[in-house]
């Protein structure tokens, strides 16, 4: 069991959900305060993506990420911002011509990916280590192109949050470790009950833990109503915890639910086993981050 968890949360995501939670946060204004609020909650972590302002579909906007970090930066939160390197790698093959990618497609190289990353310079960044039949899109992340922001992200001094979604992406963030192109100590987010990759058991936690090497962080969660049984899966088997409205939109059933809601009642799943969460300066000792200016 964990007794020192760090509790990150996801403030919006890029899934088309929008319609149905209005207070999502869409705008650059919306995802920081998202992003504040879960701190004040108690989150030591905010992972954010950016979304359309007209539109709510995520997207990758380098200025819309350059005002969201800046406005957390500016409001004296001391929380650990985490941008997502996750958009530019979703294909959706066409039906007359598979090879050709139909509307709703984004594929862009790695390094298009990192642009937001390289001018910001975010204290972590998520890498997803592998394709995936990612619902009824296919989302592609080669070895090649892996390894190529695996390198540069390493360059930038960003920490990459190794996120693997099944037990063969696991397999390939164990060789990029191997290969010296993740510093001490690598970070694992372990991702569960997302179509089609693992489920959101303790079953499949615990088997994707026992392939971790020695001395890693890792982090779990599961989506929808798996959210905080992976939360107590997590601590129990010595990891960290993610909530937040891009996994989970409902504080209970039929209930819709506020980052912070979320964030509150991760913690206090935490503390009723006997541990406590991390601040983020506890969690930049723990993960190896030096706090930026």
């Amino acid at each position: 069991m964990n007794s020192d968890v760090i509790v990150s949360c996801a403030v919006t995501g890029s899934s088309d959900t929008a319609h149905i939670h209005p207070d999502l946060p869409i705008t650059p204004k919306q995802i920081a305060s998202a992003a504040i609020e879960a701190a004040r909650a108690g989150a030591a972590i905010a992972h954010c993506h950016v979304r359309d302002p007209e539109t709510g579909k995520g997207v990758r906007d380098t200025a819309l990420y350059r005002e969201v970090v800046a406005r957390i930066r500016d409001s004296g939160s001391d929380v650990i911002i985490n941008l997502t390197a996750g958009m530019g790698g979703d294909f959706i093959p066409s039906e007359d011509d598979p090879a050709i990618a139909a509307e709703g497609s984004d594929m862009v190289g790695p390094l298009e990916r990192l642009a937001h990353v390289e001018e910001l310079l975010p204290e972590i960044c998520s890498l997803d280590c592998g394709s995936l039949n990612f619902g009824e899109a296919v989302y592609i992340s080669t070895p090649a192109m892996l390894r190529i922001m695996a390198a540069r992200i390493k360059e930038l001094g960003v920490k990459p949050e190794l996120e693997v979604f099944d037990t063969g992406h696991l397999r390939f963030a164990n060789q990029l470790v191997e290969e010296g192109l993740i510093a001490d100590p690598p970070l694992y987010q372990i991702c569960l009950g997302i179509p089609w990759g693992a489920p959101a058991t303790v079953d499949a936690m615990k088997a994707m833990r026992d392939m971790l090497p020695a001395g890693a962080q890792w982090a779990g969660f599961g989506i929808s109503r798996a959210e905080m049984p992976m939360v107590a899966s997590a601590v129990l088997l010595g990891g960290h915890v993610r909530v937040g409205l891009e996994d989970n939109l409902y504080l209970s059933r039929g209930v819709l639910a506020s980052n912070g809601q979320l964030v509150e009642k991760a913690i206090g799943i935490i503390e009723s086993m006997g541990a406590r969460s991390l601040s983020p300066a506890e969690a930049r000792v723990k993960l190896g981050l030096s706090a930026r200016d």
